[in-house]
């Protein structure tokens, strides 16, 4: 049996390592143009729903890597596996003109499992950032031209981390080494409208190879209140970091001639330090009360060899509640969740920045083994620049999971 498991966790990882490779972007937002793009959510399943709580969360029934700390929260029986995708409808308004997209995309693919009744581990492949936009801005004047903007791809990263036990189910310690890569693909054209026939259009490329190892550690102190009820404190932190690029920059005419091609090596391009604190309060088999804070220092941190960004913090409330888990009464046995968060964007457009809003309502629902959970979620995010010459931008966002909780470790015995 415990051949067979390996041999699970085995064509587990392969899975993990092919998704890696075709998870696109999931947005069609034109502030993607700027910097690594829109920055994902790094909660699966109830914290999504939960407004995207992490910090503090630990629960035996999900996979969190926000703070690689939890993993050791399962029983050493148990074999988690996680998988999410969602769709995207978004809107945009500028005061003039008015857009609408629908997007969507698997957005990440995760396992856990113990390796000792102290050590447990978690592997998966998640989103670090998004781009995706195509729109144009017609300028009139002696020459009428239209410039047109496209861009896709972001960052994506594959994980590994492992937890750690160190005192009576109560301190553990953890850590995650990924493997961060993607591309970033920026396109422009110029198209002249003249009557004379020296108009030519003009091309331009910019694009981004990325790859380098980043580093996540966390730590997580619950403490008992009842012999149901505690209160779980988590610290997580992952250091500044200098990125592996390649860039390539090139123009052309009629999109032929080339006047100008520059490729270039390792220049500054970083993730800056980012630190996340939380707490939560659950009551088994009832509620859960979580709340988060995160600071991302984004303002020391280089892109193209320029500092041009803004400072993070994010703010996040979320709560679970079950009616009645212990009852056949298939309803009062799902899990209902809902969250508030608020942050300010790491990017300044025209040396502009902007706030995000957003609300979240969702439920677990259990199936029929009793330990797996459906997870759906809604949300709402409204993104208001600090001046309203910028573009005013809300979405919809749905949220579906699957979370297999099986016991595979469990030893049968015969009489």
């Amino acid at each position: 049996m415990l051949k067979n498991n390996k041999v699970k966790i085995i064509l587990g990882i392969l899975i993990l390592i092919q998704v890696s490779m075709i998870a696109q972007n999931g947005t069609n937002s034109p502030y993607t143009r700027y910097g690594y793009g829109a920055l994902a959510d790094r909660s699966f399943g109830a914290g999504r729903s939960m407004g995207g709580i992490g910090y503090g969360l630990r629960s035996s029934k999900q996979i969190n890597p926000m703070n690689p700390a939890s993993y050791t929260s399962m029983d050493s029986l148990t074999f988690l596996f996680d998988v999410g995708a969602s769709a995207h409808f978004s809107w945009f308004d500028d005061g003039i003109n008015k857009q609408r997209n629908l997007n969507g995309n698997i957005e990440y693919i995760a396992m856990q499992f113990p390796l000792h009744k102290r050590l447990a581990m978690s592997v998966g492949v998640l989103p670090y950032s998004y781009v995706g936009y195509n729109f144009g801005v017609l300028n009139e004047g002696d020459v009428t031209y239209m410039d047109q903007f496209s861009g896709t791809g972001g960052l994506s990263e594959v994980y590994a981390g492992l937890s750690m036990d160190i005192w009576k189910k109560r301190l553990s310690l953890g850590a995650n080494i990924s493997y961060l890569f993607g591309n970033i693909d920026h396109r422009s054209v110029t198209v002249l409208s003249s009557t004379t026939q020296t108009a030519t259009d003009v091309y331009t490329m910019k694009k981004v190879n990325v790859h380098n190892m980043k580093f996540d550690i966390g730590v997580q102190y619950t403490h008992p209140l009842t012999k149901t009820e505690r209160l779980t404190f988590g610290l997580a932190y992952s250091p500044k970091m200098r990125l592996k690029t390649t860039s390539y920059d090139q123009e052309t005419l009629d999109a032929s001639t080339i006047v100008k091609s520059d490729t270039a090596w390792n220049r500054g391009f970083d993730l800056p330090h980012s630190i996340g604190a939380g707490v939560s309060y659950t009551k088994d088999h009832k509620m859960t009360l979580a709340a988060d804070v995160s600071y991302e220092g984004w303002s020391q941190a280089y892109f193209f060899d320029k500092k041009e960004f803004n400072d993070r913090i994010k703010v996040v409330l979320g709560g679970e509640y079950i009616p009645n888990n212990f009852t056949r009464v298939y309803l009062n046995r799902v899990r209902y969740r809902a969250g508030l968060h608020y942050s300010n964007s790491y990017l300044q457009i025209k040396n502009v920045g902007s706030k995000e809003y957003g609300a979240s309502l969702g439920a677990g629902f259990p199936m029929l083994d009793g330990r797996s959970f459906l997870n759906a979620s809604f949300e709402y995010v409204t993104v208001v620049p600090d001046t309203k010459a910028l573009i005013n931008e809300q979405y919809f966002r749905f949220t579906v999971s699957y979370t297999f909780n099986e016991r595979w470790f469990l030893k049968m015995k015969m009489d």
